[in-house]
Order: C-alpha cells, then structure tokens, then sequence
C-alpha cells in the first residue's frame, strides 16, 4: 500500500543552497588571496569585531572566573561523558599485523592527524556542547593540535561559556573568529601558522557550504545542514512527548527538518493537532524558528506497517531519529540510515545533544546514507604497511609482473624481475609476455 503524507514539507533541504554556495565562494577567494587581513575584515563586517583573534590563557582566565561553580559542574560531567565515549571508540580499534604468506607481513598502525580545526557556532544560541563534543573526540584520538573557533558574542569575543567548554574540552588554540572566515582561516593555518588537516563543528548554511568546498584540500566530518530529527511512533507512543520532542528539535533554526512517521492516524492527528500551541508557548527566538521550521519542513508521513515505515525512514536518513513504538529491538536491527538512534520514550534527542556521550555531531541531507557522524575513527588515518623477506618475493613477484604485463604496464613488471634476477639469479620464473608497445 502507498504510504499517505499527512502533512508535506514545502521545502526540502537543497531549497535554501543556491545563495550559501555563492556568498561562501567569494569569501573563501578573498581570504585565499588576502589572508588574515582579508579574514580582519570580514571578523569586522560581519561580526563587528577588531579585538584579538588569538585568544591567550589570561584572557581565558579572566572571561570565565565568573562562571558559577554549578554551571561548571555541568559543563566538566557533560565534557567527560563524551570523553569517555571517545575514549571507548578509541579502544575498540587497534594497531595489527598479520602474515598472509610466509615472510611477508602486512599491518595498520592508527595515526591521528596532526591538526584538528574545531568549530563552535554561536549565533541564536551559544552551543555550549558542540565544543566539547569536537574538541574531546579529537582529544581522545590523539590529535596533536586542536584549534578552536567561535563567534563573538554581542562584542565581548567568545561566549563565556562555550570559552570554558573549550578549556575543559582541551583546544591548544582558541581563535575569536565566526562564520566562513573562521573556516578558511583554520583551513589555511591564518594567525597560527599551523594549517588544519581537518576541520570539524556544526554551523549555518554559509559555514556547511565553505566546508564542502574546502573538502580535498581539507578532511571535514560531515556534509551538515541545518539540524533534522524524525520520529517513528506506533499506537503505544504518547502523543505529547512525540509532539514535545519534534518541538524540541525545530527550535534549531528556521531550516530544520521535522518529520514523524507512524502506522497510527490517531496518534498522527494528535501529535499536528499539539504542535503549533507546543510552538507558541516558546520564547520569541524559539518560537519564530520552530514557526517557521513546520510550516516550511514539517511532514507526518502514515504508514500500514512498521516494514514500510523502516523503508520511509531510511529513505530520509534522517539526522537525528527517535523510536517511540513497541519492540525496540525489532526496530534497532531493522533501521539502517540515520546519524544517531534514540530508543524509547525515556531516550529524548536533547540527551545526546548534550550529556549522554554519543557525538552530537551528525550527518545531514541524506548523508547518513554512506556516512556516520564525528567519532575519533575521523580524527584517525589506517596507515597500512608491508614488509617481506626474499621467499615471500619468491611467491609474489612473479604474479605481479604477469598481472602488470596483462595490464600493459611494462615498468611495473620490471621492478619485479630485477629483484628476481636480483635474488635468484638462476631460477628461471614466469614472469609473463613483456609489453612491446
């Protein structure tokens, strides 16, 4: 049976791309050919900043002594909880090695990279956890130098709260700097002098689309858009807390997918009926975001089964993804496509965004279909090795050259037969037809 769309969003996650993609261009051509005056600039025009980039241990120190000892508290639990997630993905894999043949022995050592740029938007709201959600999975990977940037705040340089997540977080730089600027100058090693090898954090529209482009000269985590939750539900889920936790979501920006997806019509209509009073009872920036992120992104989709509901959802891959529905386990081994998964009413998406451990950091725009979201395996590059005796040439050369030959690659070959003729000068080996032209 066709599922039925209760509700369609009227735009999709490209509609907004067009003017991003155009304006991110340009700046990322300036500051190329200008440099750290060019990213002066633009700290200036955008964001009315001409203090300091580079933010020094004194500064820090005397931003944040004000902090209240409980907010700290929270700020340290919620750092170390994804710190010791990360520092339990690290565990879970390993240097090896391993002989395939006799005398040849091939292995992966594990290698951080050397330069992490970690970025932190501060704009509607100060994200406090996206600092330590970057900043302690590159830590807990190894990275030797985690630069950190964030967006003034009304004037004053860095949130001082988001300053202290940084802090606790580990970044061994922190530079006051937003938006694309702050990209290509982490990008390019601007006021550092060390280039980021990658470069990792949620941002707006602009800032997701510099990263796209700057991906070849740089690694990024993730190709991100603005922050999308879905909800699967059946008849058991209660209709307020499916409807409170779309809400949640929306709040994010005006851009901000929210979808459910249910094999009950009642629990549909309820959950549409309890949205827009959920919306207006929000403070204003909240409420204007979510306002327009349900009307503009909004979808209830009807399903007769949970089967088809599995192929709605995976078809979304969706960012974010609750299940509010009997059998979790059923659901658990039968979803394929999201960035992180939430089992059971009591698993809200607000808990991985801030305190439960689990990176916050996740795919978008159907992303999760051949991506996951930031862990410290991004942090990390499997260099593979090989090292062999003369026996094990013995097996291997001769295959590499009739392989190389049939190929066409004449000089390929030879670097095989030289160490033949090299290490067994009186064996007379197939090395196959050569390669006359």
């Amino acid at each position: 049976m066709p599922v039925t769309l209760l509700k369609r969003a009227a735009k999709t996650a490209e509609s907004e791309t067009g003017t991003a993609r155009k304006v991110a261009a340009e700046m990322l051509e300036a500051i190329s050919a200008g440099g750290e005056r060019a990213v002066r600039d633009y700290a200036q025009s955008l964001d009315n900043w001409s203090g300091e980039i580079l933010v020094t241990p004194a500064e820090i120190e005397q931003r944040t002594r004000d902090i209240p000892e409980s907010v700290k508290n929270d700020i340290v639990f919620a750092t170390a909880q994804v710190r010791a997630f990360a520092q339990a993905q690290r565990r879970s894999i390993a240097d090896f090695s391993i002989e395939s043949l006799p005398g040849l022995v091939t292995g992966q050592r594990l290698v951080p990279v050397n330069v992490a740029g970690c970025y932190v938007p501060t704009g509607r709201y100060a994200h406090i956890a996206s600092a330590y959600m970057s900043i302690a999975t590159a830590k807990a990977a190894g990275v030797k130098t985690i630069v950190a940037c964030s967006t003034p705040f009304m004037g004053e340089g860095i949130h001082p709260l988001v300053l202290y997540a940084m802090k606790v977080a580990g970044a061994d730089v922190i530079l006051t700097l937003g938006g694309v600027q702050a990209i290509a100058a982490m990008a390019h090693g601007l006021f550092t002098g060390k280039p980021a090898d990658i470069i990792v954090g949620p941002g707006n529209k602009f800032v997701a689309e510099a990263k796209r482009m700057l991906f070849g000269k740089i690694g990024i985590d993730v190709f991100a858009g603005p922050s999308e939750i879905a909800v699967i539900a059946d008849e058991t889920a209660d209709p307020a807390i499916v409807a409170s936790d779309l809400v949640g979501q929306m709040e994010h920006g005006h851009e901000s997918p929210a979808s459910l997806f249910t094999t009950s019509r009642t629990l549909a209509e309820n959950v549409m009926r309890l949205i827009p009073a959920l919306i207006e009872a929000l403070p204003k920036t909240a409420r204007d975001a979510s306002h327009a992120a349900w009307r503009d992104y909004g979808e209830v989709v009807l399903c007769d089964t949970r089967e088809e509901v599995v192929g709605v959802s995976d078809r979304h891959a969706s960012e974010h993804l609750e299940v509010q529905a009997a059998d979790l386990d059923w659901w658990l081994d039968n979803l394929g496509n999201y960035g992180s998964l939430f089992l059971g009413e009591e698993t809200t998406v607000a808990f991985g965004d801030k305190v439960s451990g689990p990176n916050h950091i996740l795919p978008t725009k159907f992303a999760a279909r051949y991506s996951a979201g930031l862990s410290v395996h991004k942090f990390l590059r499997p260099l593979t090795w090989q090292r062999m005796n003369k026996e094990a040439c013995k097996t291997l050369a001769p295959r590499s050259a009739r392989i190389s030959r049939l190929e066409g690659m004449e000089a390929h070959a030879r670097t095989s037969d030289d160490r033949m003729r090299k290490y067994f000068p009186r064996h007379n080996f197939d090395l196959g037809t050569p390669v006359e032209s």
